[in-house]
């Protein structure tokens, strides 16, 4: 799991960002406003801590700015502001948590885990198979039915189509389809990409060449509507 830490000051910063890589998780640290969202812009991140009070960008315009795009990401909003008035904000604006500091690691530790435990239910696809339109997947055997007979894919093939069923009618961006199927961060050519979704319109669509399933988004990525 990718974690974006978003905090300006430097003792906290390197002790969460050294405890969180402890943890396994692996993290991108970011001491301003502007550069988390850079970051947040070239590479896909599973969840987020933000501080409030951050140079150039404040933590809640990021928390707005990211959850207006993306629906499914983790965000865990974390500053010394204690009132009321804004934890409602930061829940308002889409936080999924709101920690006080200072709080103990191990507090920050068990809110991640029940975010990602909490997306991993909304978004897993349970069964070992995934039909629509009088196609299907199982993701057991690699083996699928298109409209033009039986297909056998492979390893790869087979992970992008469950990450596809999984996150079904949301935009899925090149860096997390890398991310996911790939599963590390030397990347090969987004171009490698663009021939799995070739291969995947060949087998599942009636005309490849007019899609209307598997959509390329301009920029961003792909969309799986089923």
């Amino acid at each position: 799991m990718r974690i974006l830490l978003a905090e300006d000051e430097d003792k906290i910063r390197k002790s969460i960002e050294l405890n969180l890589t402890l943890e396994g998780y692996e993290v991108v640290a970011a001491a301003d406003g502007r550069k988390a969202l850079d970051c947040i812009e070239s590479q896909h991140f599973d969840l987020l801590v933000l501080d409030i009070m951050l140079p150039e960008v404040d933590g809640f315009t990021i928390c707005e700015k990211i959850r207006l795009r993306n629906k499914s990401i983790g965000i865990i909003i974390v500053s010394a502001r204690d009132g009321a008035d804004d934890r409602i904000t930061g829940l308002k604006l889409g936080a999924d948590d709101y920690l006080t500091k200072p709080f103990h690691f191990e507090e920050l530790m068990l809110r991640i885990r029940n975010i990602f435990k909490r997306k991993e239910t909304a978004n897993a696809v349970e069964a070992d198979e995934f039909s629509w339109n009088g196609n299907s997947v199982n993701f057991v055997t690699f083996s699928a039915i298109g409209p033009h007979g039986k297909i056998e894919l492979t390893n790869k093939e087979t992970l992008l189509l469950k990450l596809f069923a999984e996150r079904k009618n949301e935009v899925v961006s090149r860096q997390q389809i890398l991310q996911t199927v790939w599963g590390y961060d030397v990347y090969p050519s987004t171009r490698t990409i663009d021939n799995f979704i070739l291969s995947i319109r060949k087998y599942f669509e009636e005309d490849p060449k007019e899609p209307k399933y598997f959509h390329s988004i301009r920029g961003v990525g792909y969309k799986f509507t089923p």
